[in-house]
C-alpha cells in the first residue's frame, strides 16, 4: 500500500469515527428527550382515567402549517394513552354526499362519548385555513363558516365537552428545512404531499388567514393556544401541560413543573397584538 493509499485509508477511518461520535451523540439527546416526556405522559393516563370516571368527553384541535410538527406531538400525547378510550381523527376530502351536508356534519359524528379523548389532526379549521388559500371552497362557504364556527364550538363548551384548540407555529425557514428533508429521506417522503410543495410560495396567504382566523374565532370559551413549534421537543412538552392544566384531575406527581414555558405557549389574543404591530411596523405580517 502506499503513502497516499495509507493517508485515504487513515482519513476514512477519521471520517467513520467522527460520524459514529455524531451519530450516539444524536442517540443520548433522543434518548433524553423522550424520557423527559415520561412522567407528563404518565400524567396523561391519569387525565385519561379522570375523564372516564367522571364522563367527562375532551376534544382537541391540532392545527398549523404543514410541517409544523403536529403529527410527531400526536403521536408523543398518545403513546401510553389506554387507546380503548381515545381516537385521533384525520378526514380526508370530503365525499360527494358529505359536499350535500352540513359542513359541520361530518366532525360531529367524529365526537367523543362520555370518558373519551378525541385528537383532530386537522379539523373544521381546514375551511378556515387551507381551503380559502388554495380555492377548495368558495367565497360564501368561507363566510359561512366563520360565522358560524363560533355558536357550533359554543354549543359544544356549553354541553360540557372540554375544547382545546393548538396552533402549531413554525417559522418559514424551519419549514423549509423540515421539507427539504423530507424531500432526500425515504422514510419521509411520504409525508410530502403537493400542497405542501407550495406552501413556501403561499406563505403569506396563509399568514393573512391565520390572522382573520384567531382575530374571529378566538373565544373566551374557545381561546386558541398557540405552540412555537421550530424546537419539536419543547412544543411536545408544552403541549402535554396545556392539556393537562385543561382537567381538574388529582395530579399523579404534583411534583412536576406544570407550567407551560412563556416563549413556546403564547395565547391567541397575544399572538394576534404581536401580529398587529408586526403589520404596523412592516406593512404586513410576519408569521
Amino acid at each position: 500500500m502506499s503513502v497516499d493509499e495509507m493517508m485515504a485509508a487513515f482519513q476514512a477511518l477519521q471520517d467513520q469515527n467522527a460520524q459514529l461520535k455524531k451519530d450516539n451523540c444524536k442517540a443520548v439527546r433522543r434518548y433524553r428527550r423522550e424520557e423527559e416526556l415520561k412522567p407528563y405522559q404518565a400524567e396523561l393516563i391519569r387525565m385519561q382515567q379522570y375523564l372516564e370516571s367522571t364522563g367527562s368527553k375532551m376534544v382537541i384541535l391540532f392545527e398549523g402549517r404543514d410541517a409544523a410538527g403536529k403529527g410527531g406531538t400526536i403521536r408523543r400525547v398518545t403513546r401510553y394513552m389506554n387507546e380503548k378510550h381515545y381516537r385521533v381523527v384525520a378526514l380526508g376530502k370530503p365525499t360527494e354526499d358529505q359536499r350535500t351536508q352540513w359542513f359541520f356534519q361530518k366532525y360531529v359524528s367524529q365526537l367523543p362519548r362520555g370518558g373519551e379523548v378525541v385528537l383532530f389532526d386537522r379539523s373544521w379549521y381546514n375551511r378556515a385555513m387551507v381551503e380559502p388559500v388554495f380555492g377548495f371552497c368558495s367565497d360564501q362557504e368561507y363566510r359561512n363558516f366563520m360565522r358560524g364556527v363560533t355558536g357550533f364550538e359554543k354549543d359544544l363548551v356549553r354541553q360540557g365537552t372540554i375544547l382545546i384548540k393548538l396552533y402549531f407555529s413554525v417559522t418559514k425557514e424551519e419549514q423549509n428545512r423540515r421539507f427539504e428533508r423530507r424531500k432526500n429521506d425515504p422514510l419521509r417522503q411520504w409525508k410530502l404531499s403537493e400542497v405542501d410543495v407550495q406552501a413556501q410560495e403561499r406563505w403569506d396567504d396563509f399568514t393573512n388567514v391565520k390572522y382573520e382566523m384567531l382575530k374571529k374565532t378566538h373565544s373566551t370559551h374557545a381561546p386558541w393556544t398557540m405552540i412555537r413549534s421550530n424546537d419539536k421537543h419543547q412544543a411536545r412538552l408544552n403541549v402535554m401541560k396545556v392539556i393537562l392544566n385543561s382537567v381538574p384531575y388529582e395530579r399523579l406527581n404534583p411534583e412536576l413543573d406544570f407550567v407551560p414555558d412563556p416563549e413556546v405557549v403564547v395565547s391567541g389574543s397575544r399572538e394576534l397584538e404581536t401580529m398587529e404591530a408586526q403589520r404596523l411596523r412592516s406593512g404586513k405580517f410576519q408569521g
